[in-house]
Formats: C-alpha cells, structure tokens, sequence
C-alpha cells in the first residue's frame, strides 16, 4: 500500500483532536494526529503498542504519572497496556504507529466514510 498526501480524510475523535489513517498493513498502522491547543487526551491504556514523533507543536505526555514536555522532532514508544494522556500546549501534529492496527480508530474513519 502506498498513501498519498493530502489535507482531506482527517476525523474528529475528541475536541481539539483529529486523525487521519496514512498507511496500514495487516501488523501496523501509521496515522497522522492533528491537535489543537488546549485539547487534552485523557487518560487511557490500549493494547496495542505506539510510537510517535511530534512534527511540529508542543504538548506534555504522561504516561502514568511521570509527565514530560515534548517538542518537535522528540518521539516516543508506549507499551501496549501501559495508561498515558496529553496536554496539548501549542497546535501541534504528529505521525504515530500502532502495532496491531486500531480497530476502534477505523471504526471512527468508516463512519466518516474514509474508510471502506
């Protein structure tokens, strides 16, 4: 599969917060995170494991209670099961990839008629 770049396809999952599915493969999946300032991803843990890089921005990741402020060009992994959030401090981007894919993201995506 290849993605082709494009502002068109991303969906609002939380105030302040949108995605957009780039690239998947049957054990991963690449999406592009749109954040504005002052959104705030609560807290919550999944199985699947993710790792991102900011693109541009500034916002402050915990995971469990240690918080750290992230800017762009920092990246991170977070095991699968283990809780984290975000605060986003300045509108901000970044590319994450889970491992399996997230079914609950592409049910966001179908419903918007992104996805088939």
């Amino acid at each position: 599969m290849v993605g082709k770049g494009s502002e068109e396809g991303f969906v609002g999952i939380l105030e302040g917060i949108s995605i957009k599915t780039l690239c998947r493969g049957e054990g991963t999946m690449m999406t592009e995170f749109r954040l504005r300032a002052g959104a705030t991803l609560p807290d919550h843990a999944h199985p699947n494991e993710q790792t991102g890089y900011l693109l541009r921005g500034r916002i402050r990741l915990f995971l469990g209670d240690s918080g750290r402020v992230l800017v762009p060009g920092d990246s991170w992994c977070i095991a699968g099961g283990v809780r984290h959030r975000a605060e986003v401090l300045e509108d901000s981007a970044a590319i994450e990839v889970f491992a399996p894919p997230r079914a609950d993201y592409e049910k966001y995506l179908r419903e918007a008629e992104v996805l088939p």
